[in-house]
């Protein structure tokens, strides 16, 4: 006790590896990327300008740009599939896949607290959360069906590359464009909403824990109350004492 009012050890924790933390940001920055482009295409704007038409080239360089971004996030996608295997234990897939009653317990008592906002028992998680943990999972199929339909899109244009070639039976599985296009459209509107949700929970947990959650995506380390590991809680992303 320290003038009355007791005094928290706290453990400095690295938790998201560097590249977890890389993977992150430009995940953010090309979403972004891809929202803002996506728009344009679906709607384009009536640019004004006295020059002569042929010199503009306006949408072809916002659907370069989409196409750049597109292949980013899948890339990016796909190596976050594979560190999931070989990273550490916040970055395992088991973080996001129940696997076991517990991680059920967990996700009821983060939905009564941070979405009804009822009082309970706080369940500490170093890493993600199990609600968390499991909305990513549906965050990563949502990536995988932007992915197919997007370059499902792309296939009948691209004149290139192979790549897109290989998804060449997107549009006929999906009874055309017209459907396809939609889907592509309704999940980009799942990351927007993601995204707002994503960003108010960041910050209502660095402000009602002060675990250092937000600073965490930067430098990887968070900061968790030392008695959690004496004691030896539920703690589900921490291995307990003997």
């Amino acid at each position: 006790m320290a003038n009355g009012k007791s005094v928290h050890k706290l453990r400095r924790v690295y938790v998201w590896e560097q590249p977890v933390r890389i993977y992150h940001w430009l995940n953010a920055l090309v979403i972004l990327v891809l929202i803002a482009t996506g728009f344009y295409i679906a709607d384009p704007l009536a640019l004004q300008s006295s020059k002569e038409a042929s010199q503009q080239f306006t949408m072809g360089w916002v659907r370069m740009i989409h196409f750049i971004a597109s292949y980013i996030f899948f890339f990016n996608f796909l190596f976050r599939i594979y560190w999931g295997f070989v990273g550490n234990k916040y970055a395992n897939w088991k973080q996001f896949i129940p696997t076991s009653r517990r991680f059920f317990r967990e996700m009821w008592q983060v939905f009564k607290m941070d979405i009804l906002m009822l009082r309970g028992k706080e369940h500490m998680s170093v890493g993600h959360n199990a609600m968390a943990g499991f909305i990513y999972f549906f965050t990563f199929l949502a990536f995988l069906v932007q992915c197919v339909t997007g370059f499902g899109l792309y296939a009948s244009m691209s004149t290139g590359w192979w790549f897109p070639k290989l998804f060449a039976w997107v549009p006929a599985m999906f009874g055309g464009d017209f459907f396809l296009r939609q889907v592509h459209h309704w999940t980009m509107w799942f990351f927007i909403l993601f995204t707002v949700i994503h960003v108010y929970l960041v910050f209502y947990h660095d402000y009602v824990e002060g675990r250092g959650e937000i600073s965490s995506m930067g430098g990887g380390w968070k900061f968790i109350e030392e008695d959690v590991f004496e004691k030896g809680m539920d703690v589900p992303n921490e291995p307990t004492k003997s």
